[in-house]
């Protein structure tokens, strides 16, 4: 089966769901080591009706996950964005506006407050997360080196918000699973180094490696 098609990723919800994992929000996730759940990520960098479609197969799995949408034109689209959040969906905001402020990091966050306020007219968002830009100089979570997203109520940003050493972290960057080696900023922040020597020895490539390791129970 072709890999990075919807066939196969629902094969692979499929494997989780077999092997009782969970599947959660990042707005509801809580880490407890006893406990295998799955927080889905989606960042909605392009094409919002593919999103929507995907929205849609796992909510007919029982499966809820967080959609990241940008706020330029390509991502940023208000009917999709209420009918996934009706899907049952979290929303949240996929911030990039430090690389659009030219690294004014005081024009960035007054950017951030009036994109947040366009989607919260929309939708609850209680969730954020960096959009990577990977042609700009600037990373968008430098902002949070002078301001504190946690005062507008936003209580989670993954980057900050999950240690990646208690919580195994995969990104599809470039159409494959270990991608994060050549991401420019798709990977643990370096001031947060994954050490745990666990998660330094896995690594997959294809979605089939992910679904035959938890089928042996081995993820």
């Amino acid at each position: 089966m072709p890999d990075f098609t919807l066939p196969t990723y629902l094969s692979l919800l499929q494997s989780f769901l077999r092997q009782a994992y969970s599947f959660t929000p990042l707005s509801g996730f809580t880490h407890d080591p006893g406990k295998k759940t799955v927080i889905l990520r989606h960042d909605v960098d392009l094409l919002p009706a593919s999103s929507l479609t995907t929205a849609r197969m796992e909510q007919a799995s029982g499966i809820s996950g967080s959609y990241y949408f940008r706020i330029v034109p390509e991502s940023y689209d208000e009917t999709i964005i209420r009918q996934i959040s009706g899907l049952g969906h979290e929303i949240g905001y996929h911030y990039e506006d430090l690389a659009l402020c030219g690294g004014d990091s005081d024009k960035a966050y007054e950017s951030f407050c009036r994109h947040l306020e366009r989607f919260w007219k929309i939708v609850p968002v209680t969730t954020i997360c960096m959009h990577g830009s990977p042609l700009s100089r600037w990373d968008s979570r430098a902002i949070w080196e002078k301001y504190d997203y946690r005062t507008l109520g936003i209580t989670a940003e993954p980057y900050f918000d999950i240690d990646f050493n208690n919580t195994f972290y995969l990104t599809d960057t470039g159409r494959r699973w270990d991608g994060y080696k050549v991401s420019l900023r798709d990977k643990a922040m370096a001031s947060r180094p994954v050490t745990n020597p666990d998660f330094l020895q896995r690594s997959y490539h294809t979605t089939s490696g992910i679904i035959g390791a938890v089928e042996k129970g081995d993820f």
